[in-house]
């Protein structure tokens, strides 16, 4: 297979229809949601919480690091369960305990009980999102595959765009914990999408038996397909710039530049945006340009901005400008990079849909959890280790474009 194109050949074969129903996309985007939801809803209130619970800058960053482990195992553990027992009730479940977490998350009386909560939080949410991805990927192939999941990722980017302006209006009204209970809420609207919308799209003689034995095999023999290993490696080191930024974005904007809560959201909301129109644009191109070019030029904006940002930080202070300009750069480039590096990571493995997207979630989101802290460590006095991280995390993601077109050795 060609690295630079998705086949358009496989429906026939494998039983797919290549048609969804926009009410099931729409459920699709909204259980998917749970990761922006509960994260761009609570960053505008970092330096809130830090004050709130006692705890230091890094130590909230902590509480983004629980969430990100959590779902990356969530995502582990979910996409091989529900290859073997089917997609709808394994994913009905996993909303429910969202819903319990998020109230544990409100809830929450120091940083490590917020930790703890959050961990499990994420650990159902990683779950639910795989699910959602696998009934796509059940459903539909192809450039059908490349243009859904690009408008799953563009049409989903509304949530980042409204999240953090809900977030900040919550805590112009009313405290941050607020925030946990509007995400308990959605929870519950989530668990009632999968009851009556969501179809079970894994047929029984489609599933997988053996548990973790059978994912162990299954995952081995998906990392041992040059393009999915590559287009794996893209999609997980462009979450180091898109992690470095949403972990420490608050303190540069807010405490270093002097940026209202307020402010601070329409400018996160501005970008979730910007990040939004490149994938719906990316969706249009589906079919047109080379989906390997689109990813090609996504990470050459994102090692720019990088740079640019580096320097910035090393001789001028990070001038507000120049963190404005480069936090655009790095989303605009994270909507080219999203739906198009996970639709060819998929597009490699079509035997093993769930494997293949929990194998890619759970390293996304590890490396998530790992890049929020690291990227902190300046505290709220220096953007130096998030800038090196964004330009370190695309040239990673270099080597896995390489990899995708190169035989293994």
């Amino acid at each position: 297979m060609s690295s630079a194109t998705i086949p358009t050949n496989t429906a026939k074969s494998t039983g797919k229809k290549n048609v969804v129903s926009a009410a099931l996309v729409a459920s699709v985007i909204f259980i998917t949601a749970i990761a922006p939801l509960a994260t761009d809803m609570y960053v505008p209130a970092f330096p809130m919480v830090s004050a709130d619970l006692g705890a230091s800058a890094t130590e909230v960053q902590l509480t983004l690091t629980t969430f990100f482990v959590g779902m990356g195992l969530g995502q582990l553990v979910g996409g091989p369960f529900s290859d073997q027992r089917g997609r709808r009730w394994p994913l009905l479940a996993s909303t429910v305990v969202v819903f319990i977490a998020s109230v544990l998350c409100a809830m929450a009386p120091t940083a490590g009980a917020m930790m703890a909560a959050r961990f499990v939080q994420g650990f159902a949410g990683g779950w639910a999102m795989v699910i959602g991805r696998a009934i796509i990927i059940d459903l539909v192939s192809g450039s059908q595959l490349v243009r859904v999941l690009n408008i799953i990722a563009g049409v989903g980017g509304i949530s980042p765009v409204i999240s953090p302006l809900l977030g900040a209006g919550i805590l112009q009204v009313s405290h941050w914990r607020t925030a946990f209970w509007v995400l308990a809420a959605a929870g519950l609207l989530m668990a009632l999408c999968t009851v009556f919308i969501v179809p079970e799209s894994l047929p029984k003689e489609r599933r997988h038996g053996g548990g973790l034995r059978t994912f162990a095999r299954a995952a081995r023999e998906v990392l041992g397909k040059r393009e999915y290993l590559g287009y794996m490696i893209v999609s997980s080191a462009a979450m180091i710039a898109l992690f470095a930024y949403v972990a420490t974005s608050a303190f540069v904007l807010q405490s270093m530049n002097g940026l209202s809560p307020v402010a601070y959201s329409v400018v996160f909301a501005a970008n979730a945006a910007a990040a939004a129109v490149a994938a719906l644009v990316s969706a249009r191109l589906a079919g047109r340009v080379s989906t390997r070019k689109v990813i090609a030029v996504g990470l050459v904006i994102d090692l720019v901005a990088g740079v640019v940002m580096l320097a910035s930080a090393l001789w001028l202070g990070t001038p507000l400008l120049a963190a404005l300009g480069c936090f655009l750069a790095v989303m605009v480039a994270q909507g080219l990079l999203g739906g198009n590096g996970g639709a060819l990571a998929a597009a490699a493995v079509p035997d093993h849909p769930g494997t293949g997207s929990a194998v890619l979630g759970m390293t996304q989101w590890v490396i998530a959890g790992i890049a929020a802290p690291i990227a902190g460590l300046g505290g709220s006095h220096t953007a130096v280790p998030m800038a090196t991280m964004i330009v370190v995390g695309t040239l990673i993601a270099f080597v896995g474009l390489a990899i995708a077109r190169r035989p293994i050795k």
